[in-house]
Parts: C-alpha cells; structure tokens; sequence
C-alpha cells in the first residue's frame, strides 16, 4: 500500500470516527478477545476515563478495574468485582441495565453481540431523565397523600366524597382489615362494571383474575404491614381493553398503630408507558440509522470502484468471451451489493429520492402483474382501490417497498392478499405514535392470511438484517428498508400481526397536490459528446477519482481532477473553459462540495453536480439546486446523469 493510500485510508477512517464523536451516547466495539477495537469521545466523557486508557487493543478488564479501584461498584475486594464482570462479559449475551455511579450520574447501558466480531455497547446518560421520574414520583405521591386525607376528612360524608371521587380520572376505593370493599368510586364501574351499591359482593380475585390478583398480593400484603405501596399491573377490562394500572395503597392506622384498612388510588398509566416504549425505540432506530449510514458511505465508494473497472474491462470487450465468463457474474454480484447498500441508506433515510405524484393504484396493480409469476399459484392478490388520489412519493421506491411487502406475504404462506388504497384521515393521538404530522394522507394497507408474528418478533421487525427466514433466504433488509422509505417521504408506518391471524402492515403516504403521472420510462445510452468539453472532478478517493475520471475521458471530456475541495477552488480561479464540475460531496477539510458547487456556479461554469455515496442531507443539496447522482453507478448511469444536466 502506497503511503498516499495510507494517508487516504486513515482520512477515511478520521471521518467515521468524527462522525462517531458527534454522537451524545458513548460507544465501544470490543473484539472476540474483550480488546478494545472502537469507541467515540463521548465513551471516555461519560465515564471519567482517562484519555491514556483509550486506545486500540486496551483490554476490557482495565476499564473495570479502572471503576472498581474509585469505588464506582461500591465496597468489595477490586479483583473479585473485576474477575465477576470480565466472566460475564466472556459469555457474549445481550445486555441492558443501569447504573448509577457515586456521584449520583445514572448511566443507561445496552449491549449487543455481532457474531464473528465481538460486542458493540451504547452508553446513555439519563440521570435527568430519571430525577424528572423521581419529581413525578414525588408529586404523585403528594397528590396520592392529599386525596387519602380528603379521603378520610369526607368519610361522614358520603355523598360529597363520592362526587368529587367520581370527577376524579382514577380509581378510589377503601377496603377494610378483612379485605372486603367498603367504598368505590365510578372508575370501577366504568374499567370493571362493578356495581357501588354490592361492594359485599366485589372480589378482587373475581374481576382481576386468579393470575393479576395472585401477582400483586404481595404488595397488598406489604401494605397491611404499614408500608405505603405503588405497584404497576395489567388488568383486563370490561370492554375488552388491557390497561396498565398504576395502583397506590395508603395504609389506614388505628390509635394504637394497628393497620384497619387502605385507601387504594389508581391510574391508566396505558399511555405514558407507549410513549416510553415509543420514545426508547425511536433512539434505537437513529442510533442504528448513524451507523448504517456511515459504513454504507464507505461501501458505496468500494462499489464504485469495483463496478467502474470491472464495466470498463466488459465494455471493452477485454480478454474477450473467457473474461465475460468471470466479469458478468462479478459484476451481478455487485450489483446486488449496490442493492444492499441502497436498502442501509433507505433504512438510515439517507437515499435521494425523486417524489413525485403517483397513482399509487396503478403502481400496486403493475406491482401484482410483474409478480404474479413469481408467486405460488394458490396465492391470490387483490386490489381495492376505487377513486384513490395520487400520493407524492418516489414511485420507484414505492414500487420496491410493495414488492418486499408481498413477497413477505408469499414467505408466511399467505393464501390471499388484500391490498387497500385510500385517502385517511390521521389524528393527533394515532400521529404521535406513528411519529407523523397530523392530518389526511394516503393509506395503503397489505393484509394476508399468513401465519403471523409474535410479540417478539413485532418488536425487531423494521430493524435491519432481523430476519426470521431460513440462512440464505434473506438479508433482513425487506422491511428496514420500506420503513426508511416511508420515514424519509414524510409519513408513518405500522405492523398489525398476531400468530395465525396473519399481518396488515399500513403504509401512510403524503398525499399529492396535483394529478398523478406515469414515471420516466428508461432511455437510450447516451452517445460520446459530439465536441469535447473539459471537466473538473473533485474526489478525494483516489481509486474513486481514477474510475471516474476514465468514464469521462471515454465519454468524451477532458479532465481536470481536484482531490479536495480547497484544491478545487484554486482551479476553478484558474483554469479557464471549464464546461462541467462534478464533485464529492463529503470530503476532508474545511470546504466540502457544496461549497466548491457555490464557486463554481459563481464563476460562471454553466453544468455543475455532485455525487455521493451517503449524503447525510441530500434534500437540503436538492433544494438548493445541485443534482445529485448516487454512489455507486455505471458509465452508462454517469453519461445519462450528465445529458440530463440543465445546460446540457
């Protein structure tokens, strides 16, 4: 390896590792050893350790002896609490816990094992996520203390007493030392539809069930021993609802400190427990869609490399028929590669799109015929879409998330699916959990009678590479990526699904302004300039550079080749009659290639464009005005690309 390859290389590896650094959560790759292969600055901040600690191949142990030797694990022999957590760590299991360390910081730690790598763990700092629970804790535990005095002050006075209880969006009930209900408030009657005036014939174990009642006697127990007590639970309701209750038991004491009964206060806390969920999901997904994107980028610019000479050498007939017989396979296989990456940057809502009005209708029923050889002939697809309107999405990606969606269908041994497309309404309180802007869209819905999914598998289903296929029959990619595309076009995404009753997932699209129309049907390869033209390329990958300076030379340009962008800049004050700039977008240094894309329109170059593997706001370059062409592609996607340039 040259030391210019060596130098580009590390430049590289600088730019995944600043982007790493960006990240507010700490981050460590250790290897099948327990050596430290990678982590971010934000690893070293969270915890205290000292820089000289962070280095390739520092050993995991070392870290732990680190905190042990300061007390972060509390009292104990250091090497004891060094050898317990180094065996545990040698096991390779997936992990999530939190710690909170003698200065009071509460540390969130998540750990994943990658197979044939090692172990990639997440540290996240949420000590003010929890003291703000605590202040929660704190003023519901006021209120519950309130209400229990109210409470008792109001006992004479029953009518009063039940009409504020029954304005009150919870549940209030005192029972006596036998356990026999002597007050309810209304909630019951609406979660249970137990009757106030029977409390002698209310029974805890009758309305909660045998398993709910025998999972919180405990407390209840806890709480006629003097102890006030909060404790959460899933109790099933009259109209079929399952809510998570909240329930606070404040012991009732006699003179003689004897507990006589307990005033019972509970909440629906349904919904703050979604939103957590919800909340803790959408970190995962980002922080999955950061990483992604960052290795895609550098696997875009390998593809790029590898497709460009491996093209070359076909199209130019090199080494004849015996050299088709290994090129047309490799270059097969990158392009399924390509597809792969695609799928990461849709997963990580990185990839250009090009939305526009689509009869999503027309779309699913061409989706249906160009598959219909490819599934069983028991499976039978419908389409329901009577007078839907057009949806603004890029149709070619919509094409591809319906296709994963159907042949996913087809993999659970669906018989039939139904594919629903209609304009919808989306309220505030379905937008929130859907993470999307209130109001009307276009919702498609794909439902088949395959054999579904259990809880398990719903809660990984959009990560990326989950898969619950056979080896070699997928990539885990399919959903990932109709979850990005989704996402990136504005809209929200949901799975319905229960084993043995199949999946509906619901896809909601921006709806368009204007009619739909058919996408762009492919065209002829253009043809070499008829004059030649010179260009400018600015690629700080040099084998990237090389690739592409070539296909232009073959398609008939000149070529002036900048390897960053403040090298750009001083041709472009320089050289004159340049007709073409193409440049990388990201690149190191200070001026990346928007900013040469600025100079070179102000200097009056008339074709100006950029290219990138992963742009981490390809819809900010867009509306700026620069064309972008994505990472990897062919001569014959360049000459396209540039004949349809404004100016050309």
């Amino acid at each position: 390896m040259t030391r210019l390859e060596t130098t580009e290389r590390l430049q590289r590896y600088a730019s995944l590792q600043a982007a790493l650094d960006l990240i507010d959560q700490g981050f460590t790759l250790m290897d099948e050893q327990l050596r430290l292969v990678a982590w971010n600055a934000a690893f070293g901040r969270l915890l205290d350790f000292p820089p000289t600690m962070l280095h390739e191949g520092a050993p995991f142990a070392s870290f732990i002896r680190y905190n042990a030797e300061r007390g972060d694990y509390g009292p104990g022999d250091v090497e004891a609490q060094v050898a317990e957590r180094v065996a545990q760590a040698r096991r390779f299991e997936a992990h999530a816990f939190e710690r909170t360390r003698p200065d009071g910081q509460v540390l969130q730690v998540n750990g994943r094992p990658v197979p044939g790598v090692g172990f990639i763990t997440l540290y996240s700092d949420v000590t003010a996520q929890r003291q703000a629970e605590r202040q929660i804790r704190e003023h519901a535990a006021e209120l519950e203390r309130r209400v229990a005095e109210r409470t008792s002050e109001l006992r004479l006075s029953e009518a009063q007493m039940r009409l504020i209880t029954d304005s009150l969006p919870a549940l209030i009930a005192y029972f006596d030392a036998r356990k026999a209900y002597r007050y309810i408030n209304r909630g019951y009657v609406e979660w249970f539809g137990l009757d106030p005036q029977r409390l002698d014939a209310i029974s805890a174990r009758q309305y909660l069930g045998d398993a709910t009642y025998d999972s919180i006697r405990p407390n209840v127990a806890r709480a006629f021993d003097g102890e006030p007590v909060s404790f959460e639970y899933e109790a099933r309701c009259v109209d079929g609802r399952v809510r998570t209750a909240r329930t606070t038991l404040i012991p009732e004491k006699a003179a003689d400190g004897a507990v006589v009964g307990c005033f019972e206060l509970t909440f629906d806390v349904s919904e703050l427990r979604r939103a957590q969920e919800r909340l803790a999901h959408t970190e995962k997904m980002e922080a999955l869609g950061q990483l992604t994107s960052g290795i895609a980028h550098d696997f875009n610019n390998m593809l790029t490399v590898i497709v460009g000479n491996l093209g070359a050498l076909r199209d130019r007939g090199i080494g004849g028929a015996a050299a088709a017989e290994f090129l047309d396979p490799t270059l097969a296989a990158a392009a399924r590669g390509t597809g792969l990456i695609r799928s990461l940057l849709g997963f990580a809502r990185r990839q250009p799109l090009q939305a526009q009005a689509t009869d999503v209708a027309a779309l699913a029923d061409a989706v249906a015929r160009l598959l219909r050889s490819a599934l069983p002939r028991e499976l039978a697809i419908a389409i329901e879409a009577d007078g839907a309107p057009a949806a603004w999405v890029d149709p070619h990606r919509l094409q591809d998330a319906l296709v994963n969606l159907v042949l996913n269908a087809r993999d659970a041994r669906a018989t039939q699916v139904r594919l629903c497309v209609a304009a919808a309404t989306l309220d505030t309180a379905r937008a929130a959990e859907l993470q999307a802007t209130p109001g009307r869209y276009l919702r498609v819905d794909l439902h088949d009678d395959g054999h579904g999914m259990d809880a398990a598998t719903r809660a990984h289903v959009f990560e990326p590479f989950f898969t619950t296929k056979r080896p070699g029959a997928g990539t885990g990619l399919g959903l990932a990526m109709v979850y990005g595309f989704v996402r990136q076009s504005g809209g929200g995404i949901d799975l319905a699904s229960r084993p043995g009753q199949g999946t509906t997932v619901s896809l909601w699209l921006p709806l368009a302004g204007q009619a739909a129309v058919p996408a762009r049907t492919a065209e002829a390869a253009p043809a070499r300039l008829a004059a030649p033209a010179l260009a400018l390329l600015v690629e700080d990958d040099a084998e990237v550079r090389q690739v592409v300076c070539r296909a232009l030379l073959d398609l008939g340009y000149a070529v002036l080749q900048a390897e960053n962008g403040a090298e750009a800049l001083q041709i472009l004050d320089h050289a004159q009659g340049i007709a073409l700039v193409l440049s990388d977008v990201v690149m190191p240094g200070e001026v990346d290639g928007r900013a040469v894309a600025r100079h070179a329109r102000a200097a009056g170059v008339p074709r100006v464009a950029l290219m990138s593997g992963y742009a981490p706001d390809a819809a900010t370059a867009e509306d700026a005005g620069w064309p972008l062409l994505a990472k990897p592609f062919t001569q014959r996607e360049l000459a396209r690309f540039l004949q349809e340039l404004p100016g050309a």
